[in-house]
């Protein structure tokens, strides 16, 4: 996921210039741009890139209608949730970069999304197994190898009776991001 910082509502040309920015980065265009109906995504000459580019028409959210872009809805939500309603703000256009970049990066590589099947954006633009399909640890002494596990069914990692910390550490200095990992206790 990209993101830029606009001290007003961005242009179409300077959305556009961030997209291709975002595009010359990762080395593709996605697969679907999807807008809500703002004017700098309903201009003509966004629709026209959008086809040059692309290859196809942008999509856009129904306006008033909640859910129609749920993805990003949800992104929003977890960002001001999560994040930045438990940090003050900073004015500094620097230090507000630096603020975002640590919550994208979080997003990306530590947070699951049931939009992704238990995957992390990171998991799934990497084409790498989701930590969720992995063989996992069983703690349970007497359980059965072969008995079902909650989905994804995923085979038993080692013998069963394996005793597991819970390990939480954070990607930010406000300690508002968690990164939380199960291992194997020493």
């Amino acid at each position: 996921m990209g993101f830029a910082l606009f001290k007003r509502v961005p242009t179409s040309l300077q959305v556009r210039q961030f997209l291709e920015r975002v595009i010359k980065k990762v080395g593709g265009a996605p697969k679907h741009l999807v807008c809500d109906q703002g004017k700098q995504f309903t201009d003509r000459h966004f629709k026209i890139w959008c086809i040059r580019k692309l290859g196809r028409k942008p999509r856009y959210g129904a306006v008033g209608e909640h859910g129609s872009i749920a993805v990003i809805e949800r992104f929003i939500r977890t960002l001001k949730d999560r994040y930045l309603r438990k940090i003050l703000i900073p004015y500094n256009s620097k230090q507000m970069r630096s603020e975002m970049t640590v919550f994208i990066q979080w997003y990306n590589r530590h947070r699951p999304h049931e939009s992704l099947e238990g995957a992390t954006p990171i998991e799934r633009y990497e084409d790498s197994t989701p930590a969720n399909q992995l063989p996992r640890y069983e703690p349970r002494r007497k359980w059965p190898r072969k008995a079902r596990c909650a989905q994804p069914v995923v085979p038993v990692k080692g013998q069963s009776g394996v005793k597991l910390e819970l390990v939480i550490s954070f990607m930010d200095d406000h300690k508002k991001l968690p990164i939380v990992e199960l291992r194997k206790a020493a």
